[in-house]
């Protein structure tokens, strides 16, 4: 990620979407062990319209490759 941010977001793995959106959890250990890098094999990377920069505009296009 650093090529395009110097801050590298959370990306949970499907199995751990309900640990995470658990309101009842508060084990912050556990919560912590989901805080892990995601692996660089796992991700692509590509172009995409400058109008997601945008809040004021949203279309599903933005996504697709430019």
């Amino acid at each position: 990620m650093m090529p395009i941010h110097d801050r590298m977001p959370v990306i949970l793995g499907a199995n751990d979407y309900s640990a995470w959106l658990d309101s009842t959890n508060t084990d912050v250990g556990s919560l912590q062990a989901l805080l892990r890098p995601a692996e660089a094999g796992n991700m692509i990377a590509y172009p995409v319209c400058r109008a997601v920069n945008s809040v004021r505009s949203d279309s599903p296009t933005f996504v697709e490759p430019s």
